[in-house]
């Protein structure tokens, strides 16, 4: 039987344009961070920052992603997701461009901050968008679209602007941070092209503050923050701890080989999900190996660390995945969202916390492994949680 075609249903030439316009979206969720880590020590130097400053480089955007997450919220209930997103993607790019022109360290963090903030609006913004632009069949695979740019921006922003941004950019850091913005304001624009599919409703009256009172918004939450954490704070102080050992040289393939472990996690998922999704001890698992991993990091040197880091990476990965994947299988029918904010809301608090006191704790003893042991003794902390917990059956 033949269905017939609305003049709302997409073809496959537009499908492909509104599918690539999302791989677009989420690449910038991750490049305006993720370059930091790979500039920081050029920034550092230029400007005299501490280590705390430097990586709050990276940490202070992950911190916005908790702050901005309700705002964002609230903006698409207004003007609607395309919309904010557009306006989130031109924050982030004019916040990220005017880290580049900063003359002082304060100047520099109110620039991350904004930049943030504009991230923040755009990640709930895309899921949201899907269900305008996507018929139901395809929402499985929009979403899949728009997290595997996510995770290739985690890569392209960290592993490619050393060896080829840098580079074409006379080798300045503020050049090379204005570089990568500018695309932004054109994906920005570009979201506009598409119409919107007629849909019989928009506003959902489903609750979207988290529930503060559930123990699973919490235990996630922190699992989410582990994940983070050991994530972003390798990124943000690699740059500190390679220094400090006389290899800053291989800053450029220590952050290419740490984010290209994250795409490599993602494709493993694409294949293991029906596996591994709602089964707490491969979550268990995979936070036990990105502890003993990172630790192996900090006690070998050269290729060896190299490959320790990759497994870190890789392992928090697919943690990552396994933890954002749980809201829908597990909340009651209309509370995946505040399900899933809280989780954000706690987890990207911490994944911006925990670095930022092992900066701290760095600055005071002078050695920048210090900051990465912060994270070390968090996963530690939180292993019990991961292996007593407990996720409920979906109640639809």
């Amino acid at each position: 039987m033949t269905s017939k075609a609305s003049p709302s249903t997409p073809t496959a030439r537009s499908g492909l344009a509104l599918l690539a316009l999302l791989w677009l979206a989420g690449l910038y969720l991750r490049v305006p961070v993720l370059v930091a880590p790979a500039l920081a020590p050029f920034v550092a130097e230029d400007l005299g920052l501490s280590q705390a400053l430097t990586g709050a480089l990276t940490t202070l955007p992950v911190f916005m992603l908790a702050v901005g997450a309700m705002p964002g919220s609230l903006a698409i209930s207004r003007i609607g997701p395309r919309a904010t997103l557009a306006i989130a993607l031109v924050v982030t790019a004019l916040g990220s461009a005017l880290r580049g022109l900063a003359p002082e360290a304060m100047t520099l963090m109110a620039a991350s901050t904004l930049m943030g903030l504009g991230i923040a609006a755009m990640q709930p913004a895309l899921p949201a968008l899907l269900r305008v632009w996507l018929t139901p069949d395809r929402l499985a695979l929009g979403t899949a679209v728009y997290m595997n740019g996510m995770l290739m921006g985690e890569f392209i922003g960290a592993g490619v602007t050393l060896p080829v941004m840098m580079p074409l950019m006379d080798d300045s850091w503020r050049w090379t941070l204005i570089g990568w913005s500018v695309p932004a304001f054109l994906v920005a624009a570009a979201l506009f092209l598409p119409r919107e599919r007629v849909s019989g409703g928009t506003a959902e009256a489903d609750p979207w503050l988290p529930d503060w009172k559930n123990p699973l918004t919490w235990r996630l939450g922190v699992l989410l923050g582990a994940s983070g954490g050991l994530f972003f704070g390798t990124n943000a102080y690699m740059g500190n701890v390679l220094e400090q050992r006389g290899s800053l040289d291989a800053l450029d393939s220590a952050l290419f080989w740490l984010n290209l472990a994250q795409v490599a996690s993602s494709l493993i998922m694409l294949k293991m999900a029906r596996q591994w999704v709602g089964r707490p001890r491969v979550i268990f698992l995979m936070l036990m190996i990105a502890i003993v991993t990172l630790a192996l990091f900090l006690l070998t040197e050269g290729l060896v660390s190299i490959v320790f880091v990759f497994m870190m990476s890789f392992t928090a990965g697919i943690m990552l995945i396994l933890l954002v994947a749980l809201p829908p299988q597990v909340a009651r029918a209309g509370e995946t969202g505040r399900l899933a904010a809280g989780n954000f809301t706690i987890g990207y608090t911490l994944s911006f916390g925990v670095p930022m006191l092992g900066g701290l704790v760095a600055d005071l003893t002078g050695q920048a492994n210090h900051a990465v042991l912060a994270m070390l003794i968090y996963g530690l902390l939180v292993m019990p949680i991961a292996w007593t917990l407990q996720l409920p059956t979906r109640n639809h």
